[in-house]
């Protein structure tokens, strides 16, 4: 019986000194400089997003904000990096939703970690609208009707462009061909990105694409390319006669394509808190707030560390839902 107590006392004791420990780095943190590893190369949507949260954060931490940029593989390299940093909140990952909900379903099997345990999100910060477009060189349809029309009357000769198979802008035009009588269409990739599609676009060799509001406005301004509907809560201001997919009868077609801050599993409730309340009052600061509007970005934080979570878990499941759905050849 005193073997037992004192083992009991033991374990007791080793418990109570690991909720000290994490109490202690609770308190002291942060500490030293916080890295925020960014999944993409500078320049992009999601790493001016980082860059914004991580300087408008500084002040409330106390401590640098650094940005660091680990492009490739889907953002497999920096999710597992951030992943297998120490737990403490000093490392984090701001991914967006082709990193941190659609590569971890199409490509489970690369993955040198378990993502939905090693993973959890901290707070959503931003998502980005987008337009469902068409070229006005030699293309004629001025409305989604008109096009699905064109689609089926000339099936399988609709050229789109996508970022790359297994993309969301891929899945979108695929989804969106399902949903409205399932024609065929001919995917056109462009390694260049956005403004591969958009080139091709401007120049008739793709006539369809869903790309973000903020990469094609210059082009919509100059005519080149034609706004047919868009992926947004609502309209927006600036171009109130575009219809939201919702309003032209497709609710679920179209990816707005959030951005997120992400930490490893197992750090501290108390760290996750202070960095989700940091990055929300960082997203309200005058300064975020001008880039955001200018980018027509939208604000959307959850309510609580619980709130993240159901909503990353129903972010996966949608996409696990449209990768059954919609059957996209990828490298696995």
């Amino acid at each position: 019986m005193g073997r037992f107590r004192a083992l009991l006392l033991c374990v007791v004791g080793l418990a109570l000194g690991g909720v000290v420990e994490a109490v202690a780095q609770s308190a002291a943190f942060p500490d030293r400089p916080i890295k925020i590893l960014v999944p993409y190369a500078p320049g992009g949507a999601t790493d001016i997003v980082a860059r914004i949260i991580g300087e408008q954060m500084r002040p409330m931490l106390g401590q640098p904000v650094v940005v660091e940029n680990k492009p490739g593989a889907n953002g497999i390299i920096a999710v597992e990096e951030m992943a297998r940093a120490k737990a403490d909140g000093h490392t984090l990952l701001v991914g967006n939703v082709t990193t941190n909900a659609i590569a971890p379903v199409l490509y489970r099997k690369r993955y040198k970690i378990n993502y939905e345990t090693d993973v959890v999100p901290v707070q959503r910060l931003v998502d980005i609208p987008a337009f469902l477009l068409v070229t006005t060189t030699n293309f004629t349809p001025t409305t989604v009707a008109e096009l699905i029309d064109h689609a089926k009357k000339n099936t399988g000769k609709l050229r789109y462009g996508t970022v790359g198979a297994g993309s969301y802008p891929h899945y979108d035009m695929a989804y969106f061909a399902k949903r409205a009588g399932d024609f065929s269409m001919i995917a056109i990739h462009n390694k260049a990105g956005a403004s591969g599609v958009i080139n091709d676009m401007v120049t008739g060799d793709t006539q369809a694409a869903f790309l973000n509001v903020a990469s094609t406005a210059a082009m919509v301004r100059a005519g080149k390319l034609r706004p047919l509907a868009l992926v947004n809560h609502e309209r927006l201001p600036e171009y109130p006669g575009v219809p939201t997919m919702k309003e032209v009868g497709y609710p679920d077609v179209g990816t707005l394509a959030w951005q997120a801050l992400f930490a490893p599993a197992g750090t501290p409730k108390e760290v996750l808190e202070k960095l989700a309340n940091a990055a929300v009052v960082a997203m309200e600061t005058p300064a975020a707030q001008e880039i955001f509007k200018k980018q027509n970005f939208n604000v959307v934080p959850n309510k609580s560390l619980d709130d993240a979570k159901a909503w990353l878990a129903g972010e996966m499941a949608t996409w696990k839902q449209i990768a059954d759905e919609v059957k996209i050849e990828t490298a696995e």
